[in-house]
């Protein structure tokens, strides 16, 4: 990528205050950050501490100045909940390399709204993955983050300028950027707080007037066969998992992964697996708790799937992938992951919370310094684009 040498120091100076450590060269990054030593740094322009972990991940932390009820409430929203760490976090960190290897295609609405920057724009993308977007528009300056160090690496072997950071806890100062994205990132936070404080956090980074582009999956997704493949949560598991406090540790008696199915990931099914089908679909309709049995219910049900919005979406990483992360023994050890032969893979499931129509403007619709300029449908997304205001 080549920059305008007056432009591109502009803008390395500007990322040099946001975080004066010695990851300033991010590109090296897996030595500096994700096996990192405790590090702290105050963040200028911003009343926060940015922290930097022996895991590699980032957190900031409320200063002092902050009134005690407004750090109890933000605390309670920036703690990962164990859902989201386990099948989130984990997961990706597990199956990254191949992954990254099937992400390489660029939206093109997204790819529009890119291009359509001011040339010297700084982008910011929260949740960037292996990066496929990082420097799509050669006349802007890109710097990206994801909660996934093994992704990071990934970009910082490309020589993106990237690091670990997490979604609702962006360490940028306030008015960093001149726009940012975040792609199919806030379906996979646990809670409407969280969704929330992370589009309240890339509207903060952004400077007065700058563009914040977010795609999430929709509920109402165009390929209808696709949900079948995904495993629902029972309203039980829902509570225990994301209810008030999204609680750390599950009681005895809740729902185990094992025990809820998985949906077959393709169409043709043999005798044996029709059988199988059967009994799955069985299995679904009794873990969604349908307390009516009558025979006139098929509208019932058809509504209870549209109203479904938490799954479980299996990544199945084959079986010769399994040693490039090192992460899949333990995986199956410890019950993350199990082992499909059929398909020769491991097979991971995904936490999803899939937006209904209109469900992402409400999120926004309160927000006193931002305003929807746009917003559509494209590839089983729905997406707004947001300008902020002051």
């Amino acid at each position: 990528m080549v920059f305008d040498a007056q432009r591109a120091t502009k803008c390395f100076y500007k990322f040099c205050e946001l975080c004066p450590l010695p990851f300033v060269n991010i590109r090296s990054i897996h030595h500096q950050v994700i096996f990192g030593t405790m590090k702290e740094v105050k963040v200028k322009g911003a009343s926060s501490l940015c922290t930097l972990g022996s895991d590699g991940k980032f957190n900031v932390q409320e200063s002092v100045s902050t009134s005690e009820d407004q750090i109890c409430s933000s605390l309670s929203i920036k703690v990962t909940p164990e859902l989201e760490k386990k099948y989130v976090h984990h997961v990706y960190d597990a199956i990254a390399p191949h992954f990254s290897s099937t992400r390489f295609a660029k939206w093109p609405k997204v790819a529009t709204f890119l291009n359509s920057l001011p040339s010297g724009s700084l982008v910011l993308d929260a949740g960037c993955g292996n990066g496929k977007y990082l420097g799509l528009n050669p006349d802007c300056f890109f710097v990206g983050c994801d909660i996934s160090a093994p992704l990071i690496k990934i970009c910082a072997d490309r020589g993106q300028e990237v690091f670990v950071a997490d979604a609702v806890n962006l360490p940028y100062r306030t008015g960093f950027g001149d726009a940012a994205i975040s792609i199919a990132v806030l379906h996979h936070l646990s809670t409407e707080n969280r969704r929330k404080k992370a589009i309240e956090e890339l509207v903060r980074v952004v400077k007065k007037g700058g563009l914040v582009l977010i795609t999430v999956w929709a509920v109402e997704q165009e390929d209808k066969s696709l949900v079948t493949k995904w495993t629902p949560l029972s309203q039980k598991y829902v509570e225990e998992w994301i209810g008030p406090g999204s609680p750390h540790i599950r009681s005895a008696s809740s729902l185990t992964l094992k025990s809820i199915p998985e949906m077959e990931e393709n169409g043709f099914l043999g005798d044996n697996e029709k059988h199988s089908k059967e009994n799955l679909t069985q299995r679904f309709w009794e873990s969604m708790c349908l307390t009516s049995q009558s025979e006139d219910n098929s509208k019932d049900e058809e509504k209870t799937i549209m109203d479904q919005q938490e799954y479980f979406v299996p990544w199945h990483l084959p079986y010769h992938r399994t040693e490039v992360s090192g992460a899949s023994a333990c995986a199956l050890a410890s019950g993350l992951a199990k082992k499909d032969d059929k398909k020769g893979a491991v097979v991971y499931n995904r936490y999803y919370h899939v937006f209904s129509e209109g469900e992402l403007e409400r999120l926004v619709s309160d927000m006193d310094n931002a305003v929807i300029v746009d917003r559509f449908f494209d590839k089983s997304n729905w997406c707004v684009i947001l300008e902020k205001t002051s």
